[in-house]
């Protein structure tokens, strides 16, 4: 079974992600409240097939995070989508040149969400 780690620091996104993967057949939904303890989820728990990061958290944020996944060489195995209330262009061009493959906007459709996963995994 596939594993997608959803980073965001949002109780309320948690419970919308895990009612909106739960569609997609073969996953597991993981969740980390911030990128030092996403860090600690691929460190410790493996490598996930997917992460969905957030950017504005406390402790580590997303971007933090996805360069130290950079460095670690992750984001050549798995691929990272931003999923962010940061949506003005240079937000998107940030997140896309510090490694994420694609940047879905805050609020989003689940439809779109799925569209891009699909996108990015295959």
């Amino acid at each position: 079974m596939r594993r997608i780690l959803v980073v965001d620091d949002s109780d309320l996104m948690h419970s919308l992600m895990k009612y909106t993967l739960s569609r997609l057949k073969d996953f597991e939904v993981c969740f980390a409240k911030n990128g030092k303890d996403a860090l600690e989820s691929v460190t410790n728990m493996g490598e996930p097939s997917l992460i969905l990061l957030d950017i504005n958290m406390p402790v580590m944020d997303g971007l933090e995070f996805l360069r130290k996944l950079v460095a670690l060489g992750v984001v050549k195995r798995v691929p990272v989508i931003i999923v962010s209330t940061e949506g003005k262009d240079a937000d998107v061009l940030r997140g896309l040149e510090a490694g994420a493959r694609a940047y879905l906007r805050k609020p989003f459709r689940a439809q779109d969400l799925h569209t891009m996963i699909q996108k990015v995994l295959s």
